[in-house]
Parts: structure tokens; C-alpha cells; sequence
């Protein structure tokens, strides 16, 4: 047996037995599940981050994200099956290690690989021979094998002969509870057979079932394919509700009636625009790739253009309502927006247009308030500074009638739409959540 073959019979014998030790780096929505789903596969899990508090927090069995119950946090470890730590020299005990960092845009919609690059210039420095390296950042085409395989490589130790490279995009879904990691299929890739046998074997025994594809540029294309799909077809409802709004024809009952048509028919749903890690960034990383090959992606950037108008609409909305009803301007309302992260029942707020409704609502001299039973307080974001810190206020009946509207930006189920319904002077509904709720009050206009 030669000394490739020996390496990577080891390996897949730790695997097979579940003794492989596996990092995780990066504990948010991504690697915190993960990390779970791995310990509770009974291997040995080490999370890693750069954030002290989520060290202390973590190690003691406390959970920052709803899809991680502190109970079962608490359970991997204390049975010693999960520790997290800021320690990366800890990587070299590690057999799987897995990359689970952000990948946001810059200013000029361009990839920001800092985080990943920054990542593997770390494994690099305590990489040694039997070890699998994953990468789970969503990014474009390309990204293992030009930057993460690049980069390990300076450390001397060479892929495919003194250890092994792969990529398996995650597939979170925060809020849903029909699926969790285990149970999510896992698109999976490896840089050579024996990448690919390492990558089956491992997360063969972590989640349901796995789909392999034939190179790591393959998987790295899919989890683009799916999120370019969803925003595409979520702009075009988003701009059939502007074209039919016109048109005195309500949306949302063209969606109900569409969707009854067995096949040839998805629907999707508009709302104040697009919000998470995924949809409203992910389109434009294959749009910068693009680029290299001088290939056009109109589609793309059309849907991109049109779902971040969409908080701007809503505002325009709101600001005729308001003079057409009240005869009131925007800049001597008094707003309360309900709901302030990206989607319905999650705290995750990551690109929510809420964020950015309020800021055009304020630039136009409105006063306004935000209503979310899941976000307590505006954490510190990139993009919005100015708002950080900002504190839900109680949604009571006397909140209601000492305001100019109600703006629904999301349709979390915990929120008393009732006294919305009885309270509010004007309600602006992007969600249909009264309509649905059976509120077809005179005080509600949809948007």
C-alpha cells in the first residue's frame, strides 16, 4: 500500500468508526446546526470562532439561535460530544474540518472572500497530512479549488496526496420546521475520487441521504442555481403585484388561483423585497464570475434591481395612502413596522428589508418604530449602523391609536393582528397576513 492509499484508508477508517474528529468553524445559523448534527452523529465535535462571548455562551450549554434548542446544546455538551473554542491550534487535532463563514458582497456587489481566505490561511498553518477540508460558504464556481486549495497548499502539503479537499453547500432553512440539517439532503463534492469517497462517507453518516456531483465547481453551482431561481421568480411576483396593482387586480388573489393548476405552476410570493444571507446575495456572486467569461447576466441583475425597489415602493405607497386618506405627509407621521427580520418566526435579520423601509421612512422625516416578538433590539449590522441598538416597542392597543400606520414588512404568527385590525388608523400590508387572518378591514391597503 502506498503512502496516498494508507493516508486516506486511515482517514476513512476514522470516519467508518466515528472516531474522525471534526472542526467546525463559524458558529451561526450555518455551523452551530451543523455542529449539532455532527455531535449527534456521535462524532467528536469541536466548534471554532472568533467571538469570546459565543465561546462562554455555547460552553455553557446556551444557545443563540432558534434552530439549536439549549436543551440540546446542553446534552452534546456535557455528554462531551461538543466544545467550542477560539484556540485554532486545535485544528490539527481535528480530522474533518469544515468551513462555515460568511461570504457577504461589498459596496459594489463584488464577493467578499475575506472571511474564507482569512480561513484557510489558518487551517493552512496548522494543516497536516490525513485531513479532510470542506468548504460550506456559499460562493461561486471555482472558489475551492482557485482560492481554499490554493491557499492550503502554501503550506507545502499538497491535495489529493497529503490531504483531502471538498465542498457541500448548506441548505438552512431558518424557521422551518419540517427540516433540519439531518434531514435536508447534501449536495456533496471532493477534489479527486478519494476526496469524493471521504466527503460520501463522512456526511453519508451525519444526514439522510447525500447527492454527489461530479466536481467541487458543480456543487458550488447548485447552491447558486437554487437561489437564483427563488430571486428571479420572486421579482417577477414582486413586479407582476406592481403592474397589477395598477390595474386595480389584487396579487395575491391571482397567486391562490394560479397555484390550483396541478402542474407547470410554482408559486411565489412578493413582499417589501428580498432579505437573508442567501437570496439577496448569492445571484450576484455567479453575476462577478460571469464577468471573467464577459457573459451578460441580465436576468440576474434585473431581478436584483427590482426586489431592492421594493422597500422604496412600499414607502411610495404608504406616503400616497397617507395624503390620499389623512391628507397627511410622511414627514408628520408617526410609523410602527411589524416585523424586522428578513422572514416570518426567525430572529435572523441578516439583509432584511425592513431595515432599509425605515431608513427611506425616516429620510423622509417620519418617526418610526419597529414591533418584532423576535428581535428584541437592532443588532450591529454593516449596512445600517445608524439603527443599531434600537429597541422593539410593545405592541398594545394604546401604541396602535397613538400613531399615522401600521406598515406589516413581516407576517411572524406571534402578533395580535386583531388589534391591528381594531386599532390602527391605517394599516399598509405587504404580507396579505390581515387578508389571511380574515381582516378585510376598510383601514387595510395592500402593497
Amino acid at each position: 500500500m502506498n503512502a496516498l492509499q494508507s493516508t486516506y484508508e486511515c482517514l476513512l477508517e476514522k470516519i467508518s468508526s466515528r472516531e474522525a474528529r471534526v472542526g467546525i468553524i463559524g458558529l451561526g445559523y450555518v455551523g452551530l446546526p451543523l455542529a449539532m448534527a455532527i455531535a449527534r452523529a456521535s462524532f467528536p465535535a469541536t466548534g471554532f470562532d472568533i467571538d469570546p462571548e459565543k465561546i462562554v455562551t455555547l460552553n455553557d450549554g446556551r444557545s443563540y439561535i432558534e434552530a439549536v434548542t439549549p436543551d440540546a446544546l446542553a446534552s452534546e455538551v456535557s455528554g462531551g460530544r461538543f466544545h467550542a473554542t477560539s484556540e485554532f491550534s486545535e485544528l490539527e487535532a481535528c480530522d474533518v474540518v469544515i468551513i462555515c463563514v460568511p461570504t457577504p458582497l461589498t459596496r459594489h456587489r463584488d464577493p467578499d472572500l475575506s472571511f474564507v481566505r482569512n480561513t484557510a490561511k489558518v487551517i493552512a498553518r496548522y494543516l497536516r497530512r490525513g485531513q479532510l477540508i470542506v468548504l460550506e460558504s456559499t460562493t461561486y464556481p471555482g472558489t475551492t479549488d482557485d482560492v481554499v486549495k490554493v491557499i492550503l497548499e502554501e503550506s507545502g502539503l499538497k491535495s489529493g496526496t497529503d490531504f483531502f479537499v471538498g465542498f457541500s453547500p448548506e441548505r438552512e432553512d431558518p424557521g422551518n420546521k419540517k427540516f433540519e440539517v439531518a434531514t435536508i439532503p447534501k449536495v456533496i463534492a471532493g477534489d479527486g475520487l478519494m476526496a469524493a469517497s471521504l466527503m460520501e462517507a463522512f456526511y453519508g453518516k451525519v444526514v439522510k441521504s447525500v447527492v454527489p456531483v461530479s466536481s467541487t465547481s458543480t456543487a458550488e453551482a447548485v447552491k447558486l442555481t437554487e437561489n437564483i431561481f427563488r430571486s428571479v421568480n420572486i421579482a417577477l411576483v414582486n413586479e407582476l403585484k406592481v403592474i397589477y396593482d395598477a390595474m386595480g387586480i389584487d396579487i395575491w388573489e391571482v397567486i391562490e388561483a394560479a397555484k390550483s393548476k396541478p402542474f407547470g405552476y410554482m408559486p411565489f410570493y412578493p413582499g417589501p423585497g428580498l432579505g437573508g444571507h442567501c437570496v439577496p446575495i448569492d445571484p450576484f456572486y455567479l453575476t462577478w464570475k460571469a464577468r471573467e467569461y464577459e457573459i451578460p447576466t441580465r436576468f440576474i441583475e434585473l431581478a436584483g434591481e427590482i426586489n431592492s425597489a421594493m422597500p422604496r415602493l412600499i414607502a411610495d405607497k404608504l406616503a400616497e395612502t397617507l395624503n390620499l386618506r389623512f391628507g397627511k405627509a410622511m414627514s408628520k407621521s408617526r410609523i410602527l413596522v411589524i416585523g424586522l427580520a428578513y422572514k416570518k418566526n426567525v430572529s435572523d435579520i441578516r439583509e432584511s428589508p425592513s431595515l432599509r423601509l425605515i431608513e427611506i421612512m425616516e429620510e423622509r422625516g417620519a418617526i418610526v418604530d419597529f414591533h418584532d416578538p423576535h428581535v428584541e433590539e437592532i443588532p450591529p449590522t454593516r449596512e445600517h449602523l445608524a439603527l443599531q441598538g434600537r429597541r422593539s416597542v410593545a405592541l398594545t392597543r394604546d401604541t396602535l391609536k397613538n400613531i399615522d400606520a401600521v406598515t406589516i414588512a413581516t407576517d411572524h404568527d406571534a402578533v395580535d393582528y386583531r388589534a391591528i385590525a381594531e386599532c390602527a388608523p391605517l394599516v399598509v400590508d405587504t404580507r396579505n397576513v390581515m387578508d389571511r387572518w380574515g381582516f378585510d378591514n376598510a383601514n387595510v391597503v395592500k402593497a
